[in-house]
């Protein structure tokens, strides 16, 4: 029987990969993905629960579901409603019941399990709960073929959960404790990945560079650095990136990995949350300010031409103005090309939560909007500087305008260039020639990029 599927995803890029396997695990039970809710007789919101906010618009989604379902049921035609991800394991039960129309509520550890939910559920009257973590790993039940061929750009996650237990976090309640898949599970899949179109490869982990999977051949676990070197020797993949990383596991070898492996890109994402160690010591981060500028340092050693991107959070309970503009201080002093601040918000059963001394609203609204104005400044400095400088650019997707593509530098830099005989996949040297607010614009132009223009780049901001 021939049924469709539409799956809205939140949140994270791990979110993005879940949603695609929830689909992979469905498709041969008949059910087809479809891109409008409203042509669909299975809906699945893939949710975060990170943010208050994100977890508030699901509630939200939910209720506009209700109503095409009623719509729906007048027609004569069933829709299933099905929540999975964090919210989903964050509230379980307690979903069902403020939203007792919800069909599925299933954990991001037990996606591989829908197809059996959907034969419960249509078995019974009420809405069926999968919030368990389960002894066997999803990733070993789920179909090895995927339903859809990857983008140029494909996510593979490697590791899951986490140990560091930050005190602003949900994720080691939602996702569980820290696990690395065999490196040789990893390593099929990046081939089948390569073999359908892909040409770069972004591992995945909540802690990504905390991976230690097993290794083929039964030796010593696999470090990140270690999966990436073997990663590199597949034929045809030209680019890997890795996200997100934690400051305490960023190893020796992994640092080394920078400076050996040509196909990891000069761009990564290390969050710092905070430049004040009072509050690092609040948020349980277990390391320091000056544990992060070392690591930086170490870092631009081993590739000059690095750029950073990072996560803060402001407002945290506690947190002074002094700490604040440590925070600051610390921007200034590191130089990002990109970065995502947030204000805090408590999420109910992590310690902060619980936390006194809790920051006014308005408060955290103009700290943030002091940073965001000086990280902006940073990533248009970043992007302004790259202008005149030749870069290789992976073209990713088609642009707007015939002939036109859409591709991005090793740092993550969106660019528009004309190249309409140019098939996506391929990385061409590109000359930058005007910043825009969010991208770039570019031309081909053949011969090599200069090391030193694209050092010169990333030491922009720093």
């Amino acid at each position: 029987m021939s049924r469709t599927l539409f799956i809205r995803t939140y949140g994270c890029q791990m979110n993005a990969y879940d949603s695609a396997r929830m689909a992979d695990a469905l498709a041969p039970h008949g059910f087809a993905s479809v891109e409008r809710p409203e042509d669909a007789d299975l809906v699945i919101l893939n949710t975060c629960h990170i943010r208050e906010k994100a977890a508030e618009k699901v509630y939200s989604d939910l209720g506009r579901l209700r109503r095409l379902r009623a719509e729906r049921a007048a027609g004569g035609r069933e829709l299933m409603i099905g929540v999975a991800g964090c919210v989903a394991q964050a509230e379980g039960r307690a979903l069902l019941e403020r939203a007792p129309f919800v069909d599925l509520v299933v954990g991001p550890q037990t996606y591989h399990r829908l197809p059996e939910l959907v034969q419960r559920r249509l078995r019974s009257s009420g809405g069926v709960i999968d919030t368990d973590f389960p002894l066997e790993s999803k990733f070993d039940r789920l179909p090895e073929e995927t339903a859809a061929a990857p983008g140029i750009s494909a996510f593979l996650t490697v590791q899951e959960g986490c140990d560091k237990f930050c005190t602003f976090c949900v994720v080691p309640y939602t996702r569980g404790a820290e696990t690395s898949r065999p490196a040789g599970h990893v390593l099929a899949e990046a081939r089948r990945l390569v073999r359908d179109g892909a040409r770069e490869i972004v591992l995945l982990g909540q802690n990504v560079n905390a991976y230690h999977g097993e290794s083929p051949d039964g030796g010593n676990p696999w470090s990140l650095a270690r999966l990436i070197e073997a990663l590199a020797d597949l034929a045809g993949l030209e680019r890997i990136r890795y996200t997100t990383s934690h400051p305490l596991d960023m190893s020796p070898d992994l640092i080394d990995a920078h400076a050996t492996v040509t196909k990891l890109m000069p761009y990564l994402h290390l969050p710092v949350q905070s430049g004040s160690d009072a509050v690092l010591k609040a948020m349980n981060r277990r390391h320091a300010v000056d544990d992060y500028r070392r690591t930086v340092a170490a870092l631009r050693r081993a590739r000059p031409d690095l750029a950073l991107s990072s996560d803060f959070i402001v407002g945290f309970p506690g947190e002074t103005d002094a700490d604040f503009e440590l925070t600051l201080a610390l921007v200034d002093e590191i130089g990002f090309a990109q970065a995502f601040s947030f204000k805090y918000s408590r999420r109910p059963g992590t310690p902060g939560a619980l936390l006194g001394r809790q920051v006014p609203e308005p408060l955290k609204r103009e700290r943030l909007a002091l940073l965001q104005e000086r990280l902006d400044r940073q990533a248009d400095a970043f992007n302004r500087a790259t202008v005149g400088r030749r870069l290789p650019v992976l073209l990713e997707r088609e642009g707007r305008r015939p002939g036109q593509k859409v591709g991005r530098t090793p740092y993550l830099q969106a660019v528009h260039l004309d190249a309409p005989d140019v098939p996506l996949g391929m990385v061409v040297p590109v000359e930058l020639v005007s910043a825009r607010a969010h991208s770039l614009a570019g031309a081909i132009r053949p011969g090599p990029a200069p090391d030193e223009a694209v050092i010169a780049a990333a030491e922009a901001v720093a």
